[in-house]
């Protein structure tokens, strides 16, 4: 019997939730790692960069082995391996180790995109499509967003092992959550789609200019929303004075803004096409705040109000990211397409941790703002440079729901 629709989102949206809790988790415990462990702002950059430079390696090839084998098998293995590499960081504080754990970590990653939207584009229904989109997108910032609290919590009571710990610990219940669920018929539609895409040929016709400038839109909202999302604690307590209770209230409200301003893109994403008029839109607002806060001279609760409705506005353009991709990718390679694109997440993780790293060893603190600002800037031209070439092409044909 196949899954009810409500049963699909919610086990895809526990998986998206714990992975971005595994992103969030190295980031999260940057104040205090350099401490625990005696490692550098660069150091811990690097590690950070090996888990997105694997991710990126494979999230293609992952992609192809999601409409192949199928994604929910995909996906429980990810939340097995990655559950794995988090958890024995609880055993292990060598740096050599972190670096193969985040490896092992990026690996999994990988899956995770492709799997999640292979399953919502076979099982939703294209009228609530970007609903579901902002759901699940939202149960992966609250993941984010809880990190910091989560884990520096426990690192402060019980030690740094213990927040690996629990880390790992929730891939595991994760994949115990879908293991205990029911099955969705899923695999008959990849199964009999790609072979229309012109069978071996599929991997090529997928690398159009729209695939391609939608990666690049994914390397700039990584590298905008990481450099706050991940830095911005240490950034706050050595540049600003800000305290580490308010620094971390402050990256706390970026997180859980965006997940809410993910549900209020995904009603947008339901009742426009001009998905990337709202995409400019929302990130034009959050580069000036973001430039407000990198000014410097906020009191603290008008810094995490000001943070918080910048995640806000970054978080209302994923919705409609998220369908702009659905729309450019064929019936059945959905696994295929979100895989490539998602590579752009990969690539600015890869990039800008060892740029913000180098940033705070030198002192520089305020360059993590002015990053987010530029990066912000660059996403609001390509996304009005996509909504141009949008306007001008033809519009396509419905695509009709799966079943």
């Amino acid at each position: 019997m196949p899954l009810p629709k409500t049963g699909l989102l919610a086990q895809v949206s526990a998986a998206h939730l714990v992975s971005h809790l595994h992103i969030m988790a190295l980031p999260a415990l940057l104040p205090v790692l350099p401490g625990a462990w005696g490692l550098s702002f660069v150091e811990l950059g690097l590690a950070l960069s090996v888990f997105n430079v694997v991710s990126a390696l494979v999230q293609a090839p992952l992609g192809f082995a999601v409409d192949r084998f199928g994604a929910r098998r995909l996906l429980m293995a990810g939340l097995l391996l990655g559950g794995a590499a988090f958890g024995s960081l609880a055993f292990s504080g060598h740096y050599a180790w972190l670096l193969a754990a985040m490896a092992l970590a990026g690996i999994a990653n990988g899956v995770y995109h492709p799997a999640d939207y292979a399953m919502l584009s076979a099982g939703i229904d294209s009228a609530r499509m970007g609903k579901a989109f902002s759901v699940h997108t939202f149960a992966g910032f609250v993941g984010g967003a809880i990190a910091p609290a989560l884990l520096m919590g426990i690192a402060s009571t019980l030690g740094v092992r213990w927040a690996f710990a629990a880390t790992g610990l929730a891939g595991l219940l994760a994949w115990a959550f879908l293991f205990a669920g029911e099955k969705p018929a899923l695999a008959a539609r990849p199964a009999s789609k790609p072979k229309t895409a012109g069978g071996s040929g599929a991997g090529v016709r997928i690398l159009t200019p729209a695939i391609l400038t939608l990666t690049l839109l994914y390397v700039l909202l990584s590298l905008s929303t990481n450099s706050i999302g991940s830095f911005s604690v240490s950034a706050l307590i050595g540049g600003y004075g800000v305290n580490l209770t308010w620094a971390n209230a402050a990256v706390t409200a970026f997180l859980f803004a965006s997940a809410f301003g993910v549900l209020a893109g995904g009603a947008l994403a339901d009742r426009t096409r001009r998905h990337g008029l709202v995409a400019a839109v929302a990130f034009a607002g959050a580069a000036v705040l973001a430039a407000l806060a990198a000014w410097g001279r906020l009191p603290d609760l008008a810094l995490v109000l000001c943070l918080g409705a910048t995640g806000f506005l970054t978080g209302v353009i994923t919705p409609s990211r998220d369908m702009l991709v659905r729309a450019a990718a064929p019936p059945g390679a959905e696994g295929r397409a979100f895989g490539i694109v998602s590579t752009g997440f990969n690539i600015g993780g890869a990039v800008g941790p060892m740029l913000f790293g180098w940033l705070l060893d030198r002192g520089h603190f305020s360059g993590i703002f002015w990053a987010a600002v530029v990066f912000m800037l660059l996403t609001v031209m390509l996304t009005l440079l996509q909504e141009h070439r949008a306007a001008r092409a033809p519009r396509p044909l419905s695509r009709p729901a799966a079943t």
